[in-house]
Protein backbone atom coordinates (compact mmCIF):
# COMPACT_ATOMS: atom_id res chain seq x y z
CA UNK A 1 0.00 0.00 0.00
CA UNK A 2 1.28 3.61 -0.39
CA UNK A 3 0.30 7.00 -1.57
CA UNK A 4 -0.89 6.51 -5.47
CA UNK A 5 -1.74 10.35 -7.00
CA UNK A 6 -3.18 11.13 -10.23
CA UNK A 7 -3.78 13.68 -12.56
CA UNK A 8 -6.38 13.55 -15.34
CA UNK A 9 -8.60 16.06 -17.83
CA UNK A 10 -12.39 15.44 -18.61
CA UNK A 11 -14.94 17.89 -20.96
CA UNK A 12 -15.92 20.65 -19.07
CA UNK A 13 -19.39 19.31 -19.61
CA UNK A 14 -18.38 16.15 -18.10
CA UNK A 15 -18.10 15.40 -14.62
CA UNK A 16 -14.84 13.94 -14.32
CA UNK A 17 -16.21 10.39 -12.86
CA UNK A 18 -17.93 9.85 -16.50
CA UNK A 19 -16.00 7.96 -19.07
CA UNK A 20 -13.86 10.14 -21.05
CA UNK A 21 -11.10 10.83 -18.55
CA UNK A 22 -7.52 10.89 -19.41
CA UNK A 23 -4.47 10.78 -17.22
CA UNK A 24 -2.32 13.51 -17.87
CA UNK A 25 0.48 12.25 -14.55
CA UNK A 26 0.68 9.87 -11.75
CA UNK A 27 2.82 9.76 -8.81
CA UNK A 28 4.12 7.39 -6.28
CA UNK A 29 4.65 8.34 -2.85
CA UNK A 30 5.01 12.18 -3.39
CA UNK A 31 3.70 13.26 0.21
CA UNK A 32 4.76 17.14 -0.13
CA UNK A 33 2.24 17.86 -3.65
CA UNK A 34 -0.45 15.69 -1.71
CA UNK A 35 0.15 18.18 1.25
CA UNK A 36 -0.15 21.27 -1.23
CA UNK A 37 -2.87 19.81 -2.74
CA UNK A 38 -4.68 19.12 0.15
CA UNK A 39 -4.25 22.95 1.54
CA UNK A 40 -6.08 23.66 -1.84
CA UNK A 41 -8.77 21.50 -1.18
CA UNK A 42 -9.22 23.66 2.12
CA UNK A 43 -9.03 26.85 0.84
CA UNK A 44 -11.69 26.12 -1.65
CA UNK A 45 -13.70 24.74 1.22
CA UNK A 46 -14.00 21.20 -0.23
CA UNK A 47 -15.47 19.10 2.08
CA UNK A 48 -14.36 15.82 3.16
CA UNK A 49 -14.12 13.35 5.98
CA UNK A 50 -10.06 12.48 4.42
CA UNK A 51 -7.95 13.59 2.03
CA UNK A 52 -7.97 10.54 -0.02
CA UNK A 53 -10.87 10.02 -3.15
CA UNK A 54 -11.38 13.98 -2.91
CA UNK A 55 -11.93 14.86 -6.77
CA UNK A 56 -9.94 18.34 -7.00
CA UNK A 57 -10.16 20.63 -9.75
CA UNK A 58 -7.22 22.59 -10.84
CA UNK A 59 -7.74 26.16 -12.32
CA UNK A 60 -4.84 28.30 -14.11
CA UNK A 61 -4.24 30.61 -11.13
CA UNK A 62 -3.71 27.23 -9.04
CA UNK A 63 -1.18 25.95 -11.64
CA UNK A 64 0.37 29.30 -11.25
CA UNK A 65 0.68 28.86 -7.72
CA UNK A 66 1.86 24.92 -7.67
CA UNK A 67 4.74 25.83 -10.15
CA UNK A 68 6.13 28.74 -7.96
CA UNK A 69 5.52 26.51 -4.86
CA UNK A 70 8.01 23.75 -7.11
CA UNK A 71 10.52 26.20 -8.33
CA UNK A 72 10.81 27.77 -5.02
CA UNK A 73 11.02 24.73 -2.92
CA UNK A 74 7.65 25.53 -0.67
CA UNK A 75 5.91 22.42 -1.00
CA UNK A 76 4.83 21.94 2.40
CA UNK A 77 6.53 18.87 4.70
CA UNK A 78 3.57 16.21 4.52
CA UNK A 79 3.43 13.03 6.62
CA UNK A 80 1.06 10.05 6.50
CA UNK A 81 1.79 6.18 7.44
CA UNK A 82 1.35 5.27 3.30
CA UNK A 83 2.74 8.72 2.02
CA UNK A 84 6.69 7.63 2.09
CA UNK A 85 9.58 9.96 2.17
CA UNK A 86 9.89 13.65 0.88
CA UNK A 87 10.33 13.16 -2.58
CA UNK A 88 10.40 16.56 -4.10
CA UNK A 89 13.48 16.54 -5.97
CA UNK A 90 12.92 13.64 -7.33
CA UNK A 91 9.86 14.55 -8.72
CA UNK A 92 10.72 18.29 -9.23
CA UNK A 93 10.75 17.84 -13.29
CA UNK A 94 7.62 15.22 -13.61
CA UNK A 95 5.63 18.06 -11.55
CA UNK A 96 7.06 20.77 -13.74
CA UNK A 97 6.25 19.07 -16.65
CA UNK A 98 2.39 18.09 -15.14
CA UNK A 99 2.08 21.88 -14.96
CA UNK A 100 2.96 22.76 -18.49
CA UNK A 101 0.68 19.85 -19.47
CA UNK A 102 -2.23 20.63 -17.13
CA UNK A 103 -2.34 24.29 -18.92
CA UNK A 104 -2.04 22.69 -22.23
CA UNK A 105 -5.13 20.78 -21.39
CA UNK A 106 -7.17 23.58 -19.32
CA UNK A 107 -6.12 25.94 -23.03
CA UNK A 108 -8.04 23.48 -25.12
CA UNK A 109 -11.15 23.84 -22.72
CA UNK A 110 -10.82 20.84 -20.51
CA UNK A 111 -10.45 20.58 -16.76
CA UNK A 112 -8.14 19.65 -15.03
CA UNK A 113 -8.13 17.32 -12.02
CA UNK A 114 -6.21 16.22 -9.00
CA UNK A 115 -7.03 13.07 -6.72
CA UNK A 116 -5.00 10.55 -4.83
CA UNK A 117 -5.77 6.82 -3.49
CA UNK A 118 -3.95 5.30 -0.29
Amino acid sequence: MGLDMYAYTAAKEQAASETGQREIAYWRKHPNLHGWMERLAESKNVKYNSFNGVELELTWEDLDELERAITHNQLPSTQGFFFGNEADDYYKPQDLEFVRKARAELFLGLKVFYNSSW
